[in-house]
């Protein structure tokens, strides 16, 4: 028994940031209904390759992408275009806490959906909207796409090769970043509104925006330009304001050395037989490596070459610097450290059999999360939450299936 075991979501959301959401509440234990266009479904189902393989060894339709964002749900299809798709959705509302969408903004409204309509069947519904910029200012009705809020939201201003490097410019993130992390600050604002309807009563309206998540991770980078007025730079895998803390390379791949003070250089440079680095007045504390780094940084380089990734994380663990590899997925997923916290999952799926997961990265002493079940097929339980939630008999479900309303 999860600790939201006691929580009912109706997910309207697609693609991410809602499915991310939803999914970390499944995770706590949440009875989370994924609602989706009947013979389609969620946007994602479709973005492959990758998609899992049977048993046989034959491509299902479970895409990788769906896979990540959609365990522990049971998925329903319903036409909301349609009158009656719309009562079956209010009538899940009305016996639901929580309710997430992300449809563009006034687009619910059209169908009796929005939160106004919602609040009149279910007074204290919890109801949590996400949208690239929000439901209010001269940007609301845009729509919202990860790589543009990275653009917008100055992540991608501060992230690529060093400003002055030859030819560089700015990237993306590997991960849809404004994506997942508004999913992860929705999951927190739904949780701060249960706790206050279980204390008054009162249910509430969540406005998160992509946007205004990108400015918030920014974290340091952002308080930074508020202090000083000076607008961030890029500065590639370094860092702005310690040396050396940055990729290096070595005689088979590439580490991270994180030296956050002047002894933890000092054993770096030792280990690798250039000790007399730390001594030179030039690099003897940390602002006088970041001010002459263009010097330091080529002589680390040519130090690290001299050694394998490996040879050079055990001298580092051993000295007590700060450190790490690079590793691809195969080596993610093989290292000792990962296996040891049960990151990997394989749980059955009705057309995969066998499918692999990455486990939920909280762990709870008392209520800890567990995976109940695979991410859903199309409508797989759309027959057993009518039956459930509904009440309807299998006739009333039969004739709703035969007018294409599920």
């Amino acid at each position: 028994m999860g600790a939201l075991s006691h929580i009912r979501v109706l997910d309207l959301s697609r693609v991410l940031a809602g499915p991310w959401c939803a999914q970390n509440l499944a995770d706590l234990g949440a009875d989370v209904i994924k609602v989706e266009r009947p013979g389609a479904g969620d946007d994602t189902r479709h973005w492959g390759p990758p998609f899992a393989k049977d048993v046989t060894g034959k491509e299902t339709e479970e895409s990788a992408y769906f896979i990540c964002i959609n365990r522990n749900k049971r998925s329903i299809t319903v036409d909301i275009a349609k009158p009656e798709g719309q009562e079956i959705i209010r009538q899940l509302a009305a016996e639901s806490d929580v309710v997430i969408e992300n449809y563009k903004v006034g687009d619910l409204a059209k169908y009796g959906l929005d939160y106004e309509s919602l609040k009149r069947v279910k007074p204290d519904v919890i109801y949590c909207s996400i949208t690239g910029f929000g439901q209010t200012g001269p940007y609301a009705h845009r729509p919202g796409y990860d790589f543009i809020i990275q653009g917008m939201g100055g992540f991608m201003s501060v992230t690529g090769e060093a400003h002055d490097f030859e030819g560089a410019s700015p990237q993306k993130s590997g991960v849809a970043i404004a994506d997942i992390f508004t999913g992860m600050y929705a999951s927190s604002a739904i949780l701060a509104a249960v706790i206050h309807r279980d204390r008054t009563g009162e249910g509430q309206y969540i406005d998160m925006s992509l946007l205004d998540t990108q400015i918030a991770v920014m974290a340091n980078v952002s308080s930074a330009y508020l202090t000083s007025g000076e607008v961030p730079k890029r500065w590639g895998n370094a860092s702005a304001i310690i040396v050396p803390y940055q990729t290096f390379p070595t005689s088979d791949g590439w580490m991270i050395v994180a030296a956050g003070n002047d002894g933890q250089f000092r054993h770096f440079v030792t280990v690798g037989g250039e000790a007399h680095l730390a001594d030179n007045p030039l690099y003897i504390n940390n602002p006088l490596r970041v001010q002459h780094r263009k010097q330091l940084v080529p002589l680390l380089e040519q130090m690290t070459r001299k050694k394998t990734k490996g040879e050079w994380i055990a001298l580092l663990e051993q000295a007590n610097v700060p450190c790490g590899p690079i590793n691809d997925f195969k080596e993610v997923f093989e290292n000792e450290q990962v296996i040891s916290r049960n990151i990997q999952l394989n749980v059955p799926h009705p057309s995969v059999g066998n499918m692999k997961l990455v486990a939920s990265p909280m762990k709870l002493s008392k209520t800890p999360t567990e995976v109940r079940m695979a991410p859903p097929t199309l409508g797989q339980h759309t027959d057993e939450i009518l039956h459930e939630r509904l009440k309807l008999d299998d006739a009333a479900i039969n004739e709703l299936h035969q007018k294409g309303i599920v």
